[in-house]
């Protein structure tokens, strides 16, 4: 299956000097990463990235920039945001790890390994996993809370025991 933003860059086309790259997806390809990430909408995703190739490890340092709008958890209104972060991706070859299906420990510096198979990397593919990966997982309207108390939902504040003296001492 290819990817809904897929830009391969082989790797006999790169070299060890850097080579400046700029992608971004177009109205098809953000319609189909909506849907994948499961967005209100994404009416940006662009990114700049330097791509530099050390024998058969590609690593590839820039920013992406995205304008995503997300539903809010609370009231399912739209969220709007603008996303812009940066990332440096070290791609590397699938058959340099023993077994991919193994349980292993990585250190804080092997974190953001992608690996590929064949004779190219997608970049597009990379920015579009870092796009979701900076995405608010909880994303909130600003009346959201507002919203919840008139559904009849309590907040923290208004739970557990503090709140129930505080109700005896209105009472007062």
């Amino acid at each position: 299956m290819t990817p809904e933003f897929s830009r391969p860059f082989r790797l006999d086309e790169l070299g060890g000097a850097p080579r400046s790259i700029a992608i971004d997806a177009d109205e098809s390809e953000r319609a189909a990463l909506a849907e994948r990430f499961d967005l209100i909408g994404l009416d940006r995703l662009e990114a700049t990235a330097e791509l530099v190739r050390d024998g058969e490890v590609v690593i590839a340092t820039g920013k992406l920039q995205a304008e995503v709008v997300q539903a809010c958890v609370a009231s399912g209104e739209p969220v709007p945001a603008v996303i812009v972060e940066t990332f440096t991706l070290r791609f590397v070859p699938l058959r340099a790890v023993d077994d991919p299906d193994e349980e292993m420990e990585l250190a804080e510096s092997d974190l953001d390994e992608i690996f590929y198979e064949g004779s190219a990397i997608d970049l597009g593919e990379a920015v579009a996993q870092t796009l979701a990966l900076a995405l608010d997982p909880f994303p909130r309207a600003p009346d959201a809370d507002d919203k919840l108390r008139q559904a009849g939902v309590i907040g923290e504040e208004d739970a557990g025991p503090f709140a129930a003296l505080k109700a005896l001492k209105d009472k007062l």
